[in-house]
């Protein structure tokens, strides 16, 4: 298999001279399908992991489960997080399952530490090892348990027993998923390369193209059935309302979307993906950084397409401008070096 050789998207300075370099792609599409903006190999197909939450939450919400077990904000913006198992984080996601009727042992996401540090060092100091509740996804999954637990209740079944498994392809529950997935990036999923997420669900490869085109249409509804271009509006309104949710303490995603507001719903994923919508400007964007950095070359790369194409104040620019040129420190707060967008990255973006 033969890759195009992609653009250098972030240069990694030191010295005043570059150290290293992040090269990646990049899309920018309206909800017409138009390209607005593009960068190295936007049609091979990549795996969006985690970046595409909130495509995977439209079934919570267009199938009724969100209003039949009173899911709040918090609860919505939760199934669209890649979390941090920060307490609240974990108590959102019980409270979800308790609403459905069911407790943690519904989950099939696994168990792991948090990756809150202080949330780990709490849970050890009291001799207490982490549950499903604490897995970066539990939020996605208590969404789906509560989604088939709806269809279970439709099909006259126990939940417990239907719910088993959900996790496979072929289980009702991804079936509706995988339905909202494709419908929402016109990208055949049954001819694509498919692999299992961390979280032990279905993931498939879809060209950077495609997963904008999706993403624009969360911003605008556009190119949505009517049900799911109204999950995606109350989707975007929770985010907005409650984005400690969807990411945690001192994250990109979080710090960008109580700053910004509804302006920007966006979302990283595994392996260097990231996506968003800007609802203003009607627009969905789709990153793939090719050696999979997401804590360093993937977000200055959102930080730099936020800066040229959202609406910002001086406050906001300069807020943004901390994630889009941050300075590098050593052990001892000694600047070393700094990040930055490459000139070829803003020059597109301009």
């Amino acid at each position: 298999m033969s890759f195009t050789t992609n653009p250098d998207l972030v240069h990694v300075l030191r010295g005043g001279a570059i150290e290293s370099f992040h090269r990646g792609a990049l899309a920018v599409v309206d909800a017409d399908g138009t390209l607005r903006c593009a960068l190295g190999d936007i049609e091979r197909p990549v795996f969006p992991r985690s970046a595409v939450k909130v495509l995977q939450a439209l079934p919570l919400v267009a199938s009724g489960a969100a209003d039949t077990f009173g899911l709040s904000d918090e609860e919505l913006a939760l199934a669209c997080a890649s979390h941090r198992g920060e307490p609240r984080h974990a108590e959102t996601a019980r409270s979800m399952l308790n609403k459905a009727g069911l407790d943690a042992g519904a989950l099939e996401c696994g168990a792991h530490w948090p990756y809150d540090e202080a949330a780990t060092r709490a849970l050890a100091a009291r001799g207490e090892t982490p549950s499903a509740l604490h897995n970066n996804c539990s939020g996605k999954h208590s969404g789906f348990v509560c989604v088939g637990c709806l269809m279970a209740r439709a099909a006259g079944v126990e939940p417990a027993a239907y719910l088993r498994g959900y996790v496979k392809p072929g289980h009702p529950v991804m079936r509706e998923v995988g339905a909202a997935l494709q419908a929402a990036t016109g990208w055949d999923l049954a001819a694509t390369p498919a692999g299992t997420d961390g979280c032990s669900i279905p993931t498939y490869a879809i060209p950077l193209r495609a997963q904008a085109l999706a993403f624009a249409r969360i911003a605008t509804g556009h190119g949505l059935a009517p049900g799911h271009a109204a999950a995606a509006r109350r989707l975007r309104a929770a985010v907005a309302a409650a984005p400690f949710f969807v990411s945690g303490s001192g994250r990109f995603d979080t710090r960008v979307m109580e700053r910004l507001g509804e302006r920007v719903f966006c979302k990283v994923g595994a392996e260097g993906m990231y996506c968003a919508a800007l609802p203003e400007q009607g627009l969905g964007l789709a990153i793939k950084m090719d050696d999979g950095n997401n804590a360093r070359g993937a977000e200055v790369v959102m930080a730099a397409v936020i800066e040229a194409l959202v609406r910002l104040d001086e406050g906001e620019r300069a807020f943004m401008q901390d994630f889009s040129a941050p300075v590098l420190t050593n052990w001892n707060g000694i600047e070393v070096g700094a990040l930055r967008a490459s000139e070829g990255l803003r020059a597109a973006l301009a």
